[in-house]
């Protein structure tokens, strides 16, 4: 892909609103290319459009959404050169406490729309041997505690674009995927208010078996969040990976790349035992004894002390 080819052409960057969607759409804009920014308000639109951004209102649930798009791009006489699959909501939540409708709106968004904008504008792409870039996360790779739900989402993502890449590589398109780590943006703030919000709904049993890991974990995320990279270096990789003539199936934005390239060579039982060392400094104080005595006895061995442990 060359210089000359780039100018102009269009890429559709969903989730634009805020954070790394719009940095990307800025970044794109800036390289040439006209960018199609899905948001889902007004008032989003209006902050995000300038040159080289057109704002539209798109939610990728909404199929009368979805069909706009794909009439806005089939009516542009510029090829559709990527679609970037940005939107989504992050969550923290343990699995036994999380409604199964709640699952299933968070599979709608994160899996389910996607997969719909994807079949809408493929032609369009196979016209022009354009690419998909889908960003998921390290959580896609990794399911930490209480990412049960969120992980799950990204690695189905994760599944359908190693099928999507091998099904298109004969017409011309590709596939990649996006991996961030700690970027700071909005989206963890959101996720820990909605961590805590649930976490104030779990039932006393429920509250007594996770209320101090879902304390952890948020403090965790809050920590990360800190030194995170900006929304603008995920933006870079994104732009990399629309505009590299041959580009990697994976990139991964942040310092957890580290702990992607070590999951081949380490197992089950040492992953769970070094996450939740990481986990374990953010434990309330008063929960740190009896987090502490667990870990001994689920490392003493003894059949029936994992069913029963936390993590």
């Amino acid at each position: 892909m060359t210089a000359s080819t780039e100018l102009g052409e269009l890429v559709v960057v969903t989730g634009a609103s805020t954070g790394i969607g719009a940095a990307t759409a800025r970044e794109l804009a800036g390289r040439g290319f006209h960018v199609l920014a899905g948001v889902r308000r007004e008032r989003d639109a209006d902050a995000i459009g300038g040159p080289g951004v057109e704002p539209l209102i798109l939610d990728i649930t909404h199929s009368g959404h979805v069909h706009a798009l794909a009439t806005r791009v089939a009516d542009d006489h510029r090829a559709l050169r990527a679609l970037v699959n940005n939107a989504g909501i992050g969550v923290n939540v343990p699995v036994e406490t999380f409604a199964i409708e709640k699952w299933r709106e968070l599979f709608d968004v994160n899996l389910f729309g996607h997969v719909a904008v994807i079949q809408a504008l493929l032609p369009a792409l196979i016209c022009s041997k354009g690419r998909v870039v889908n960003i998921s996360s390290v959580g896609g790779r990794v399911a930490m505690a209480t990412y049960g739900p969120y992980a799950g989402t990204k690695f189905a993502l994760e599944a359908v674009s190693d099928s999507l890449r091998r099904e298109l590589a004969p017409s011309g398109v590709g596939v990649v995927v996006i991996e961030p780590g700690a970027v700071r943006t909005e989206m963890p703030g959101r996720a820990i208010a909605t961590a805590n919000e649930l976490a104030s709904a779990m039932t006393p049993e429920q509250g007594q078996r996770y209320g101090a890991l879902v304390h952890a974990v948020t403090a965790q995320t809050a920590s990360h969040t800190e030194w995170g990279l900006p929304a603008e270096a995920a933006a870079k990789v994104i732009a990399k990976a629309v505009t590299a003539r041959r580009p990697r199936a994976r990139y991964t934005v942040g310092r957890e790349g580290a702990l992607i390239r070590l999951l081949p060579f380490v197992p089950d039982w040492a992953l769970d035992r070094l996450l939740a060392m990481a986990l374990r400094p953010y434990y309330p104080a008063h929960a740190q004894r009896s987090h502490d005595d667990g870990s001994r006895f689920r490392r003493s061995g003894t059949g029936d002390a994992v069913p029963g442990a936390r993590q």
